[in-house]
């Protein structure tokens, strides 16, 4: 069924997907990075924001926004050791180019690597299980460029630490990155312990896919309704050849979130309003 056909209004009129991958990637991808922004403004989307699992999308986004200048298009850093790993000049830099979003380690993080059975990894957390020293200097880069701190792929374990420090540092935007994927599960409990904070949570579309773990999307409904539909942002983390196009990801998102009793205002709220204020617009 289409929106139309349930009778819910065009939910992709001024919505924000705050994570989608788009080439130039060493994995394949759907779309590049024009043909995506040009995607998303004819479907009517305010703004994208670009994430590589493996570099910079930044100067990338500051491209693509002069020549499709109909949508909003932002770029982050994930910091994989492709980057340096947990590296503050890293960060620094991207911030400074105009960042929307760091992500802590995804590919290269411990807990990725251990739920893929594969050896090493980096860890936030030092020997005596504290934060390292420059993931402190990080987070207080963060706290002043007032980006979004994405959890990425640590474990829920080292991202309740990062987060308390994060918090206490002045971090404001903190996001926590598709909470239901088999990679990264956090409890709805935590999830409502970590909501007090202003902690928001993005769920993604394609954790309810094959790469995602399968998860039901009873259970993203089921959660959104224990945790808050202020605390939600309703994203893809799309692009891949073998799951559908961004802009279907999106409505079918929403068209099946709807189906489920949420209506056509909360799910602006969560595609719209939520991702903008964490964007700053």
């Amino acid at each position: 069924m289409t929106a139309q056909q349930i009778g819910l209004p065009d939910c992709l009129e001024g919505a924000i997907d705050l994570h989608i991958h788009s080439a130039p990637d060493v994995d394949p991808r759907r779309y590049d990075d024009l043909e995506l922004a040009r995607e998303a403004a004819r479907a009517g989307l305010r703004a994208i924001l670009i994430k590589n699992h493996h570099s910079s999308t930044v100067e990338r986004a500051w491209l693509v926004s002069k020549v499709v200048p109909q949508i909003h298009v932002f770029g982050g850093l994930v910091l994989n050791e492709t980057v340096g790993g947990l590296n503050p000049a890293a960060v620094r830099l991207a911030l400074t180019l105009g960042a929307r979003q760091v992500w802590m380690p995804t590919r290269s993080a411990r807990n990725h690597r251990q739920r893929q059975g594969w050896p090493d990894g980096l860890t936030v957390l030092d020997g005596t299980q504290r934060l390292r020293p420059e993931v402190e200097e990080i987070l207080r880069l963060m706290a002043a460029g007032d980006a979004i701190l994405g959890t990425g792929h640590l474990s829920p374990q080292e991202s309740v630490q990062l987060i308390h420090r994060a918090s206490e540092l002045g971090v404001k935007r903190i996001l926590v990155t598709h909470p239901e994927s088999y990679l990264t599960p956090f409890p709805v409990p935590l999830q409502k312990e970590l909501a007090r904070l202003g902690v928001m949570f993005e769920r993604c579309f394609v954790s309810t896919t094959h790469r995602g773990g399968h998860v039901s999307m009873e259970q993203i409904a089921e959660a959104i309704a224990e945790v808050g539909i202020e605390t939600t942002v309703l994203s893809t983390d799309s692009g891949q050849t073998d799951t559908p196009p961004p802009v279907q990801c999106l409505r079918l998102f929403a068209e099946r979130l709807h189906a489920l009793g949420f209506t056509h205002d909360q799910l602006r709220q969560m595609m719209c309003l939520n991702p903008a204020r964490l964007l700053g617009l």
